[in-house]
């Protein structure tokens, strides 16, 4: 990799981590209910919204009352999705008369945007009309990262409060979430993307004409039909590319999603978008330390979640960078020069190069975010190897917008506990002992995502109707379908792609698979909370393992990695493992 990509990677952890502390307090102070320089602003929206809904802010719930709320709340949004998909030929603002969306597609659109997973197996520009993609796509972008926001903030008050049967109140947490943190965020860098060349419009698709005719007819056919223009798709786009972004969503307003030039156009809304996948995550570490007023409890974990990202970003970098050994073989010079930008260029945008590639491919599969500007099936294997671990990993380093740091903390709540273990004593956590129950909770979220990925797999790998729409053989078919499933499993949304997923049979597998991978883990985490809230407060004695030390961080590693290797490592050398060797 060349001097110039390296700063550009090193540039870009520097600006997230200078962001990292401002932002993080002022999110804090809109999960305390403090005062932020928005509030002469949104105030008084903010009391309008509660007096419309009727809702009492200052009432606080159970963790079972708060679990029931967001359960309503999100399967009101996919009832919604599911009928603007449904009945979008009947609906305004359809200049190109998109048809409805067939029911099984429709379905699985409706659970990916809800569980803030965004996984697309349609293509934006031919299936959606704009009153769908602002009503339906944009508003669940929103929402549901929102809802993960609000889950986070519930979860942080059971790790900080003691002797106390609430954690607060979803309605509260979700409003606060949109209106002082995404919507303001949202805003700032939907104008910026504008300003760089997104399209923002209600117009109909430009037809322009072409400055070449093309010849129009299957092989071999006689007549001398020309096609002299192009259809070009536009839309309300910038709106719904900054919050997919901010909002770790992912799902791209155009097929190809951020490699468009209509959603990415230049160097620096490349830059800005691949900041928004994790700044937000990041950011929510500080949040968490100072919430539980310990901000080196934050730093901790930011700390882990960089040098996992870090140390997988190096593999990915260099294994696109050394190139293809098949064109090795075959002669091909495949080194950087001041003609070709070098390695595996396949299926990547020359203006973003490897560098800002294999960035963005780790940071969306780390973020659960989904978005991409290349095409992670044209990968070498080591390569594509990164984004599968980072979703094997649990979606827990930087991962969505709130449920990313929520996973991290079952995490350090195994870490504690095991750490316990080893040293014959009750583990605890910022005064709380770490027990039976909460180990139980914890080991339902370890064990679900990786049985529920493991077997929908193997479901596609041994059905004709999985099989049907593997159009890749072999190794690398495999490797897309535990792709497809890890990416739904673990609400990611990016896709390998070389697989025919828009089919009755995957859309519905892959839909089962993503409620599962959002709710079956969120409830058990609030479950974990409110418990942990109910414990009295316990003092720090000699024997208490420091959860903010150099030994901590390295520990707390160990833990993610063995879990996540144990877990999918047999089915990682079955797909790019043996792949990788294969080439060689």
């Amino acid at each position: 990799m060349t001097a110039n990509g390296i700063f550009q990677i090193v540039f870009y952890f520097a600006v997230l981590i200078l962001l990292v502390k401002p932002l993080g307090t002022f999110m804090a102070h809109v999960f305390q209910r403090e005062k932020t320089f928005l509030d002469p602003v949104l105030g008084p929206v903010e009391r309008f919204i509660y007096r419309l809904a009727r809702i009492n802010p200052n009432e606080e719930y159970n963790w079972k009352e708060n679990a029931l709320a967001m359960l309503l709340f999100n399967f009101a949004g996919l009832l919604v999705v599911y009928a603007l998909q449904r009945l979008q030929q009947f609906l305004p603002f359809n200049p190109q008369r998109m048809s409805a969306v067939s029911s099984d597609s429709a379905f699985n659109t409706a659970v990916s945007f809800a569980s803030n997973t965004n996984w697309q197996g349609y293509g934006g520009e031919t299936t959606m009309s704009y009153f769908t993609q602002m009503t339906g796509l944009t508003v669940q972008n929103f929402v549901s990262a929102a809802t993960g926001l609000a889950l986070l903030a519930l979860i942080i008050r059971g790790f900080a409060r003691h002797s106390m049967e609430t954690l607060g109140n979803f309605w509260v947490d979700l409003t606060r979430s949109t209106l002082y943190i995404l919507l303001p965020l949202s805003f700032v860098l939907a104008l910026v993307l504008v300003s760089q060349g997104v399209v923002q419009t209600l117009s109909p698709y430009i037809s322009v004409p072409l400055l070449e005719q093309m010849e129009h007819g299957a092989q071999g056919d006689t007549t001398d039909a020309k096609i002299t223009e192009q259809r070009i798709a536009v839309g309300p786009a910038a709106s719904q590319v900054a919050i997919k972004q901010l909002g770790t969503n992912g799902g791209g307003f155009f097929n190809v999603n951020s490699a468009h030039p209509f959603e990415n156009p230049t160097p620096l809304s490349d830059f800005l978008e691949m900041l928004s996948i994790l700044l937000i995550a990041a950011a929510l570490c500080y949040t968490y330390g100072y919430m539980v007023k310990d901000t080196r409890q934050g730093w901790t974990i930011l700390a882990v979640m960089m040098i996992i990202f870090v140390a997988l970003l190096a593999i990915s970098a260099w294994s696109e960078q050394a190139g293809n050994p098949a064109f090795t073989k075959m002669g091909i010079d495949q080194t950087a020069s001041s003609f070709q930008p070098g390695g595996n260029m396949e299926g990547k945008e020359v203006r973003f190069g490897i560098p800002n590639s294999v960035l963005w491919e780790t940071a969306t599969t780390a973020a659960s975010n989904g978005s991409v500007n290349s095409m992670h099936d044209s990968y070498t294997p080591l390569g594509g190897l990164v984004a599968l671990v980072m979703m094997h990993l649990g979606e827990v380093i930087f991962g969505g917008v709130g449920s990313g740091l929520y996973g991290m903390l079952v995490f350090v709540v195994v870490a504690v506990f095991v750490a316990g273990l080893l040293v014959g004593r009750t583990p605890e956590y910022l005064g709380h002992k770490i027990e039976t129950y909460e180990m139980k909770m914890a080991s339902l979220l370890i064990l679900i995502m990786p049985i529920t990925v493991l077997v929908l797999t193997a479901i596609a790998v041994m059905t004709d109707a999985g099989r049907s729409t593997i159009f890749n053989p072999g190794v690398h078919g495999f490797s897309e379908v535990l792709y497809l499933f890890s990416s739904q499993g673990n609400n990611n949304g990016s896709a390998f792609a070389g697989i025919g997923a828009n089919t009755p049979f995957y859309n519905i597998t892959g839909g089962i698979a993503m409620i599962i991978g959002r709710y079956w883990l969120a409830v058990p985490t609030l479950a974990l909370a409110g418990s942990l809230a109910q414990k009295k407060f316990v003092p720090p004695s000699e024997g208490t393992l420091p959860t903010h030390t150099p030994l901590f961080i390295f520990w707390l590693i160990a833990v993610v990695v063995i879990v996540g290797a144990l877990n999918f490592l047999p089915a990682l050398a079955l797909g790019p493992i043996v792949e990788h060797l294969m080439m060689h």
